[in-house]
């Protein structure tokens, strides 16, 4: 592994040049030089139509193509430095699913037969599940990110918010484009893109590939099995996406997309920050090193198809259709315990499938804009682990333990929708909006327990061959059981226009996270009903003097039946208590953010957002070993979800005879947030991160060089975490005792380490 050697005190020798340098330079510009160009008009489709990001009364924020590129953002999770109050980070256990909050609403699980609290889009698809999520910025126009429920155009799961990709139409020219990136850590990228006209003026393919690589951020350091791979953090991943784009006349225009990614990075090994009770290894001297008795091999496999039909139906009415059939398949291994023994081993199957459908009719006339639909959605959510204890078989006497469970849950629904902007006068306008949707759901789970150690298929491990007809004997059917819901969302708003350049808002919406089985159940229990979040929103988006934009947004959010695991009364035998999934949870939220851009020069533009919210549970409920109700509040705390998120940078534009440069950097921050739910073991500190970019571009526009430096401090910060440990008597938090599989396992996963990479391009 290479590392780019850098102390700390010439990156903070560099973080203060670069923060005041600009300034420095903006008081040397001359009279003449204060001419503005003014600021971007950015648009957006957060309300499903095209408009400028300052008429929508919605906190939303976009990154587009130049930004994203100038700045070296590679990945989603990166957009979270641009977003107030937003947590897009990769989950524990493998690098490509995607663990998403927003104003303290997200999904901590990501089992199957869970849903998200923040729904992803690509191209206006939604993306049901979280596994191949960490989605790489391929042939990108823009990254939206929708804060706040979004039930009334965007349906069920986006009760805190929605993320959308959105991918780059075509020119309709002969376009050829190559980047190639080395970096830090032997990193070693490629991307290629390009367009062609099949028809003159009709009919474009287009097509973008993607290979990546990256040497891991540290290394496995013991593994139970031979000839594997020990890189650790690594990154392995091809991602290519084909288009063709018909135009079949000025009023009808249709698109057909096909992506598929295949990310073969190693499965991503925790952190012990407790020494094992059960081996003698130590506690890594790295962040980034582990220790495994799995496989190191993980694989998602994610694609796609996508027809889009726009029509022009006349100057008022447009008429859209999407369709799309998504498929992914993700095989991976996640040593829970991370050490070389069989402790809490999890070789797990995800599966999914997902078709769309949605019709849009939209109206546009003098003081009024409708947007409607129908959407109807069906979803396959399979998948199967093996937990392996081992040593707690062996300790028992067999040869091994393992306990399996897997099944399905699968759901349709469909939903009709309509959301209105009509102007009262020529300073006042009311948004009004609902959503109906029916939901059925059915799901199928099966267990059960083999005394020796299993995987899910033959050949996981060398010479291991999976026996069927013994799964099928121990394991069997707990849950088969099926539910419906239906669910009216509103939206209200009111707008006031103060001044040509100021817009002040003022909204209630509200929506629904599914309802959900338990799909660890251990007998056929109920589903949890769906989750609930009333949010109320005042806000300001104003320019001024076409130099600076201020954008701020107060909000509240009611965030009711909450699913959680808890311990429930057996019906017909109150002396009994199982684990079962219910709608036992409540919390709130409060909290500001800002977005600011200030154009100080033709040159040198300021940019800065904060996020501030204080979000807490208010209510859990369980019962006592008896049945007797009991409060359980102060034992559960709003994860990943820092109380205050900020960041300030610049960009500052230079020219030369050499060619045009941009000069970017930033500081992002994020205080002290918990990474576990109920009992938190777990709280990263707050810290901040310092980015730095330089780009050249060539005279005639075709040449283009990136240098960019990610987390020049090298700060070290948690991400995820395994908590498995015993903090009842005679155990504390502070000296905890084993848990799952009698070993000590509180696990961290850490976030990108300083990172350096040059990129060069060529548009021929």
């Amino acid at each position: 592994m290479s590392k780019p050697i850098f102390t700390q005190s010439v990156c903070a020798i560099a973080v203060a040049a670069a923060l005041a340098s600009p300034l420095a330079l903006a008081q040397q510009q001359s009279q003449e030089e204060n001419q503005k160009k003014g600021l971007e008009r950015i648009e957006v489709t957060a309300r499903k139509t095209a408009e400028s990001i300052q008429e929508v009364p919605v906190a939303v924020t976009s990154v587009g193509e130049v930004e994203l590129a100038e700045k070296g953002i590679s990945s989603v999770v990166e957009i979270q430095q641009m977003s107030p109050n937003t947590t897009l980070q990769k989950s524990r256990g493998t690098n490509s699913t995607l663990t998403a909050f927003i104003r303290g609403v997200g999904q901590e699980d990501p089992l199957w037969g869970y849903e998200p609290g923040v729904g992803i889009y690509v191209d206006d698809v939604y993306m049901a599940r979280p596994q191949g999520a960490v989605l790489d910025i391929l042939n990108v126009e823009r990254i939206e990110v929708l804060r706040g429920p979004q039930g009334t155009l965007y349906g069920k799961n986006t009760i805190g918010g929605a993320v959308k990709y959105v991918t780059k139409t075509m020119s309709g020219d002969t376009e050829l484009a190559v980047k190639g990136t080395v970096g830090s850590y032997g990193q070693k990228d490629i991307k290629l893109s390009g367009q062609l006209p099949l028809v003159q003026d009709k009919l474009y393919f287009g097509f973008a590939y993607a290979n990546l690589n990256r040497d891991g951020f540290g290394e496995f350091l013991t593994s139970a099995l031979p000839n594997q791979d020990k890189e650790n953090y690594n990154k392995d991943l091809q991602a290519y996406r084909l288009t063709l784009e018909y135009h079949a006349s000025d009023d009808v225009f249709m698109r057909l997309n096909y992506d598929n990614t295949e990310d073969k990075s190693n499965s991503k090994g925790g952190y012990r920050l407790l020494p094992s009770l059960l081996t003698d290894a130590p506690v890594p001297d790295s962040k980034y090193d582990s220790y495994t008795s799995l496989p190191t091999w993980n694989k998602v496999e994610n694609e796609g198809v996508s027809l889009t039909i726009n029509w022009d139906v006349n100057d008022n009415f447009l008429f859209k259709s999407i369709t799309s059939k998504r498929e992914s398949y993700s095989p991976t291994n996640i040593d829970f315990d991370n050490t070389s023994l069989r402790i809490f081993d999890v070789p797990a199957i995800y599966d999914d499938e997902q078709f769309t459908q949605e019709f849009q009719l939209n109206y546009v006339d003098d003081g009024i804009k409708v947007v409607s639909g129908l959407y109807y959605f069906k979803g396959d959510s399979c998948g199967q682990y093996d937990a392996i204890l081992d040593v707690l078989g062996n300790a028992l006497g067999f040869d091994g333990y393992t306990s399996e469970v897997g099944g399905c849950s699968n759901s349709k629904s469909i939903a009709a929708y309509v959301q209105g902007s009509f102007d009262l006068t020529d300073k006042l306008s009311l948004t009004a909006g609902a959503r109906y949707t029916k939901e059925e759901k059915d799901a199928t789970v099966y267990n059960g327990v083999y005394f020796g150690t299993m995987y899910p298929q033959s050949g996981w491990v060398d010479g291991f061959v999976r026996d069927q007809a013994l799964v099928d004997a121990t394991n069997h059917v707990v849950l088969d059981n099926n539910a419906d819901w239906s669910r009216f969302t509103p939206k209200l708003g009111v707008e006031y226009q103060y001044s040509p350049d100021m817009m002040l808002y003022a909204s209630y919406a509200q929506g629904f996270k599914s309802g959900a089985f338990n799909p660890r159940a251990t007998t056929d229990e109920p589903a949890a009903d769906p989750e609930i979040v009333d949010s109320f929103e005042v806000g300001m988006k104003s320019d001024w003097n076409d130099t600076v934009r201020f954008n701020a947004t107060l909000f509240m959010l009611d965030h009711k039946d909450r699913q959680y695991v808890t311990l429930i009364p057996d019906p017909d035998d109150l002396t009994i208590n199982n684990q079962r999934l219910g709608n036992v949870g409540k919390s709130e939220a409060t909290g500001a953010e800002v977005e600011l851009t200030v154009l100080a020069t033709d040159d040198l533009e300021w940019y800065a957002n904060l996020g501030y919210i204080d979000a807490k549970f208010s209510e859990v409920k369980s019962v006592t070993p008896d049945g007797q109700p009991l409060d359980i509040t102060d034992q559960f705390s709003i994860t990943n979800t820092p109380k205050t998120t900020a960041s300030l940078g610049f960009n500052y534009n230079f020219s030369s005879e050499m060619g045009d440069f941009v000069w970017n950097t930033n500081y992002y921050y994020r205080s002290k947030y918990s990474l576990v739910e109920k009992g938190n073991l777990l709280t990263q500190e707050g810290y901040g991160l310092v980015n730095m970019s330089l780009n050249w571009y060539s005279e005639d526009g075709q040449w283009s060089v990136g240098l960019h430096g990610k987390n020049l401090t090298d700060k070290e910060y948690l991400v995820g975490n395994y908590p498995f440990v015993n903090v009842a008597a005679p155990y504390s938090t502070d000296n905890p005792g084993p848990g799952t599989g009698g070993d000590t396992t509180l696990i961290g996963y850490y976030g990108d380490p300083r990172t350096v990479s040059l990129t060069v391009g060529y548009r021929f």
